[in-house]
């Protein structure tokens, strides 16, 4: 059945001198949104409930308008209309114009030419310009005044995608969440010095899926490679202006199209195919692709920021406003919120993940500020969002990997723990409880011990379970491990802030001297820090996930906010990892100790909800192996604790971790047993050797009541077969 459409009015005579009437406009559908190619042309379809009309501009590659086509036909708040003619790659912008009364929360401007929200490749990166304000920028009153200057030629254009890539046997790789190792990356950063990657292929989407790319992740041990963001985003006027750039590209003006500076051949699809071709090679070799989303908030920001699509198109249906219409609500930090609890704006954000998993094949998805998605209609952070509840009732998207930064600046913003049933979390209280731990901070083991074991103080009263919590100590917002262990306080000059941006308590230590040093034992203990670190993040229960290059001996020199470096400041030195080679090995063996020891990633936790038994349980020991009193957990200065991980399961191993966070060393005793056992020792933070499961021949063994040593600031790690408990006497 055709829709019902109505002609949404005559054109003005002004107009027709502008238009090259040369193609056939046919009604065409109101559906899908954005631009969508068949054998007779393109149907384009835009949402706007506040235009008065919408026009598609057709460009050349050189940028030169050739057309300008009014979509004909409006139902239900959709402008569209089918172009006989067109074929993919054609270049397009859109017009809208409509009223712009900024003090109403209305901003239509048609001397800018807008990206389509629904746009599935863009001819260009996006970069700030000061052509792009809808405003005039020398008035007085800032946004109340339209801008008349035209940006046509200079604006970023859509393209018409139709792909035709043959995705063959393809699969997703559907690693379960116990198993799960996440690995986030730069999809640029990674190869751009890489020397197994060609030149031409380095830094792009292609360059991520060659031979050498992914032969480090398979012999890492990794499962999920998580990007940083890869859909479009715009290099901040602002950057622009300080030569630098939006590296880390949290700022998205395009939910549907690949970032094209990222594609070694852009051509007429932006990169599109070369996108697939990436994920399709990661799947055959068994590692899942999570993408790292911006729904949030977009490069538009406030009321004083560009007109680059949703601000030109339908401003309030697609942002959060104020009481004052004028000012966007700002629960981001950015500028603005996208409004999800707006059919308009949650339609975008559902039609675009869904897109990125069928059509492009992605895994699953780390949601950037998360909680500004789970707001109401009122801003009220709530279970019963509609963003929730659309994501659970999704067919699709509800079998993904959903993972949340469960904060944002907004009231009652903080939410971890607080995501529903099926979510994981970036877990930040265990970042700060594991480094604070293993820099000697009073009053740490507490947390400590709770984070090791999965946070289930917070995950399990919520039926929330252990993998629940995505465990992490560096990621890309922040030091990286090298630095985390070598600075004291941040060095952001490179950013030109005046040192002012980044984190300031960042819970780091020297070691002893800042940055660079030579000094032998500076240098021995940073490096016994990293793998404290890293061991300890891998021993732990919930999902971890390792920032890419920590176990490279990654540097930033101190820039605990890389954002804007686009340089070898942020990229991945391979000359440097060159020299880190048993730090490589050392994090490789970690992760393949994890996945053969069942009893250190947990699915359930060690007691149910009936108060029953599951299949892991943990006990803690004082170093004199007895059980932890009161006492001891409640004094600041204790810094030694051991722990004894069980499972039920016969087969599988059971595992003894001992921590020392003092500067002095400790003589652990290891619990008396009745039948003893040997622990063989995995592990000792002292040097680099793990031993693997099934390669136990000359390993050191402890027995049960035995005694081992551990120097200052080192952990261990034992296993020994399990041994049912001894049959309680009369």
């Amino acid at each position: 059945m055709k829709p019902e459409v109505h002609a949404a009015g005559p054109l003005p005579a002004s107009t027709f001198k502008r238009l090259r009437p040369v193609r056939q406009v046919e009604p065409g559908r109101p559906w899908p949104l954005g631009a969508t190619v068949d054998k007779l042309g393109v149907n384009f379809a835009v949402y706007s409930s506040v235009a008065t009309r919408v026009e598609i501009c057709l460009f050349s590659e050189h940028d030169r308008e050739m057309e300008r086509i009014a979509l004909p036909c409006l139902t239900d708040d959709v402008w569209h209309g089918h172009v006989a003619g067109l074929k993919a790659g054609q270049k397009y912008g859109l017009r809208v114009d409509g009223p712009y009364q900024p003090e109403a929360g209305q901003r239509c401007n048609p001397a800018k030419l807008l990206m389509d929200p629904f746009a599935r490749a863009l001819d260009r990166p996006v970069r700030g310009a000061a052509d792009q304000f809808g405003y005039e920028l020398a008035q007085p009153d800032e946004d109340l005044v339209r801008s008349a200057r035209d940006n046509g030629r200079t604006a970023p254009k859509c393209r018409v995608v139709r792909s035709r890539f043959d995705w063959g046997d393809d699969r997703p790789p559907r690693v379960p969440a116990r198993d799960t190792v996440f690995y986030e990356v730069h999809a640029k950063g990674f190869t751009q010095t890489h020397p197994g990657v060609p030149d031409n292929l380095r830094g792009t989407y292609a360059g991520l899926a060659s031979p050498a790319a992914i032969a480090h992740f398979k012999q890492l041990g990794v499962t999920s490679i998580e990007l940083l963001p890869v859909q479009a985003f715009i290099d901040d006027h602002r950057l622009v202006e300080m030569q630098l750039a939006n590296y880390w590209g949290y700022n998205t003006v395009a939910f549907f199209a690949p970032e094209p500076r990222y594609a070694a051949r852009a051509g007429a699809d932006g990169g599109v195919d070369e996108f697939k071709a990436m994920v399709k090679a990661l799947h055959a070799a068994g590692l899942e692709v999570i993408l790292d989303v911006v729904y949030n908030h977009t490069g538009e920001g406030n009321h004083l920021g560009p007109t680059l699509s949703l601000k030109g198109i339908d401003h309030a249906a697609y942002y959060r406003l104020t009481e004052d219409r004028r000012m966007c609500m700002d629960y981001t930090g950015t500028g603005n919120t996208v409004d999800t609890s707006s059919a308009p704006a949650l339609q975008l954000v559902m039609d675009s993940l869904r897109y990125w998993v069928q059509e492009m094949h992605v895994d699953g998805f780390r949601f950037d500020l998360a909680s500004a998605l789970g707001r109401d209609a009122a801003g009220a952070y709530t279970l019963r969002a509609p963003f929730f509840a659309a994501l659970a009732q999704d067919p699709v998207l509800s079998r993904t990997k959903l993972i949340a930064e469960p904060w944002d600046l907004g009231p009652y913003g903080y939410q971890l723990g607080g995501f529903p049933v099926g979510w994981m979390e970036w877990n930040g209280r265990y970042r700060d409880a594991v480094r604070d731990y293993w820099i000697n901070a009073d009053g740490s083991l507490p947390a400590f011990a709770a984070c090791l074991c999965g946070s289930a103080d917070m995950y399990q009263p919520r039926r929330r379970r252990p993998t629940a919590s995505v465990n992490m100590v560096t990621v890309h917002d922040g030091f990286t491990l090298a630095d985390l262990v070598s600075y004291n306080e941040k060095h952001n000059e490179a950013n030109g802030e005046g040192g002012q941006d980044g984190e300031s308590h960042n819970r780091s230590w020297n070691c002893g001297a800042e940055g660079d040093t030579e000094d032998t034992e500076v240098l021995a203990l940073r490096e016994r820090q990293v793998r404290n670190f890293l061991a300890t993040l891998f021993v732990s229960h919930g999902t971890p996930l390792l920032l890419g290059g920590d176990e490279l001996g990654r540097t930033q020199q101190g820039n605990n906010n890389g954002y804007c470096q686009d340089s070898a400041l942020s990229w991945y030195d391979w000359e440097r990892a060159g020299r880190h080679g048993e730090l490589q090995a050392f994090t490789q063996a970690l992760v393949a100790l994890r996945r053969a020891l069942p009893v250190v990633r947990p699915h359930t936790w060690p007691v149910d909800e009936a108060g029953l038994p599951q299949l892991v349980t943990v006990a803690w020991h004082s170093v004199w192996g007895m059980d932890m009193t009161p006492e001891e957990w409640n004094d600041p200065a204790v810094r030694c604790v051991g722990a004894v991980m069980e499972s039920v399961a016969e087969e599988e191993l059971s595992v003894m971790l001992l921590f020392n966070a003092s500067d002095a060393d400790a003589i652990f005793t290891l619990p008396a047993e009745t039948p003893g056992r040997n622990w063989t020792l995995r592990l000792d933070t002292r040097d680099t050797r793990v031993v693997a499961v099934g390669e136990e021949a000359g390993a050191p063994t402890v027995a049960a009541g035995g005694q081992h040593t551990l120097i200052a600031r080192s952990m261990a790690l034992l296993t020994a077969p399990f041994t049912p408990s001894p049959p309680a006497t009369a």
